[in-house]
C-alpha cells in the first residue's frame, strides 16, 4: 500500500479543518460560526472516509454515515433556533 495519497490528503483536511476554526473562533455572526462548524463536521466525515479507505476498515464508513446523519440534525435545530423558532 502507498501512504504518500493517504498522507497528502490527511494533512490537506487539517489544513482545511484550521481554516475553518478560524472562521468559527473569528466569524462575526453566529451564521458564520454554524457554517464553520458544519465545515468542519464534514471534513471529519471525508477524513473518517479516508480513513477506512486507508486502513481497509468498514466500520469507518459506517460510522462516518451515522456521523454525518447526526450532524445533519444538529445543523437543523441550530438554523431553527438561530432564526427564533421554537425547538
Amino acid at each position: 500500500m502507498n501512504w504518500d495519497p493517504f498522507f497528502i490528503t490527511f494533512v490537506a483536511l487539517l489544513f482545511c479543518m484550521l481554516i475553518a476554526m478560524i472562521r468559527v473562533l473569528l466569524g462575526p455572526t453566529v451564521p458564520d460560526r454554524v457554517v464553520g462548524l458544519d465545515t468542519i463536521n464534514t471534513l471529519v466525515i471525508a477524513a473518517m472516509i479516508i480513513f477506512g479507505a486507508a486502513f481497509d476498515e468498514i466500520i469507518y464508513i459506517d460510522v462516518a454515515i451515522v456521523y454525518a446523519l447526526l450532524s445533519f440534525i444538529t445543523t437543523l435545530f441550530i438554523a431553527k433556533y438561530i432564526e427564533g423558532g421554537e425547538i
